[in-house]
């Protein structure tokens, strides 16, 4: 077993006027901390979903953990073969290499906390997907910058056939 020891010398404090958010309704990203912020321990979002909007299609990390801190709403977690709900105070951590994604339940909102550990500089990477979304780059181009933000997509039956 490995420690890593993150570097960084100051507090890190990000005002909630002062966080940038990336997108809007149905998804919207409020970009709290990057790995370069916090000496590389942890990157964290906070994620808030329409009526059960998608926050993010099936993918693994393999280099970083990910929690997922339910503030608010309801949100179907995927981990590995399993879709599990989660409501308001449940905490979901998703270990490296496990496939994972997450969305609003049908009916419900979903507002969430997440946080990547190891950090990874991820702040490009969601303002990357709302240049998808606003039309200025292709969904393939994710596919480019995978290694970049250790975010790699793929299939998944159980995600898929949820709500069928």
């Amino acid at each position: 077993m490995s420690l890593f020891v993150p570097r960084f010398d100051e507090t890190v404090l990000v005002r909630d006027a002062e966080a940038e958010v990336v997108g809007g309704a149905p998804v919207a990203v409020r970009l709290l901390a990057d790995s370069s912020a916090a000496g590389g321990a942890l990157s964290t979002v906070r994620v808030t979903l329409a009526e059960g909007a998608d926050g993010a299609r099936p993918h693994v990390h393999h280099n970083s953990a990910e929690m997922f801190y339910l503030l608010d709403g309801e949100a179907e977690v995927l981990s590995g073969d399993d879709v599990v709900t989660a409501g308001r105070g449940d905490l979901v951590i998703v270990p490296p290499d496990r496939p994972h994604a997450f969305a609003a339940t049908p009916g419900s909102t979903a507002d969430l906390l997440i946080v990547i550990a190891p950090g990874v500089e991820r702040f490009e990477y969601f303002r990357h997907i709302q240049r998808i979304r606003a039309g200025e780059a292709t969904p393939e181009s994710l596919l480019e910058v995978q290694e970049l933000y250790d975010n790699h997509f793929l299939k998944s039956e159980a995600w898929d056939g949820r709500h069928r």
